[in-house]
């Protein structure tokens, strides 16, 4: 159901990224991405200096001398948002929760997608896919995949990174650009290295200052978001602290 204070917070979103979208992306879209993928456009006579392998055999036998295939940059890419909802992103000690900031992130990639005429989807996954909103293009679908990532309500706290990947594999059979936005708290590396090759994926870590380093604040209750384990740490113990920094810093190096 659509309140007035989402509708409020979807237009404000769009107007906050607005500026980011024509000053950051501008001329610059396109040459982000590794996987633009071209198509055929016409035959033409083969010059010298043209490659062999791109001789169309069919129409050089027809006409009885060399004629060559000419490919053009895809002028449609096809966007694909897939966005970690699970209970490890309601977290945030800074200004904003991680969730919010992944949705900020949604939203500019999404508009600058619609601003290049391309089409955006989204996947909104925890231990499972929760939604999932084939690709289109406009604005006002873009609107609908921002207020959505700004609604969501996982039914589900846990992470399962694994079963988002194998279902966008087995449902997004054209090649897309897909932007993954997760703290990367659960990671498989293998179906990582698949969807790469399937597709050009670029993974967006969204991460809190609190999980790299602890404040001297005496004792502090910390509790697990998607398993509700729950440590009690003395923060004013500088070794403690400096452990706690090391772990952060190994899993940082293990994502990397």
């Amino acid at each position: 159901m659509l309140t007035r204070d989402l509708i409020s917070s979807v237009h404000r979103l769009e107007i906050k990224t607005r500026r980011l979208v024509n000053e950051i992306f501008s001329g610059q879209y396109e040459s982000v991405f590794r996987g633009l993928g071209m198509e055929f456009a016409e035959v033409r006579e083969y010059v010298p200096g043209d490659e062999i392998r791109w001789i169309d055999w069919n129409v050089t036998a027809r006409m009885g001398h060399p004629y060559v295939k000419k490919f053009v940059a895809e002028r449609e890419m096809t966007v694909m948002l897939m966005v970690d909802g699970s209970a490890s992103l309601r977290f945030g000690t800074a200004t904003k929760f991680k969730s919010e900031l992944a949705a900020e992130v949604a939203a500019v990639l999404g508009f600058s997608a619609i601003r290049n005429s391309d089409k955006v989807g989204l996947c909104l996954f925890s231990d499972r896919v929760e939604k999932f909103i084939r690709p289109q293009k406009g604005r006002m679908h873009t609107l609908r995949l921002v207020r959505d990532v700004l609604e969501f309500s996982p039914q589900r706290v846990a992470t399962r990174l694994d079963e988002a990947l194998r279902y966008l594999n087995r449902v997004l059979k054209r090649r897309a650009v897909v932007f993954l936005l997760t703290d990367f708290y659960q990671v498989d590396e293998k179906l990582l290295a698949v969807t790469a090759k399937r597709h050009d994926l670029i993974a967006l870590q969204v991460q809190d200052p609190r999980e790299v380093s602890l404040p001297d604040v005496g004792l502090l209750e910390l509790r697990d978001a998607e398993n509700s384990d729950v440590i009690c740490v003395d923060t004013s113990d500088s070794n403690i602290r400096r452990q706690f920094e090391d772990v952060a810093h190994t899993r940082q190096i293990n994502r990397s």
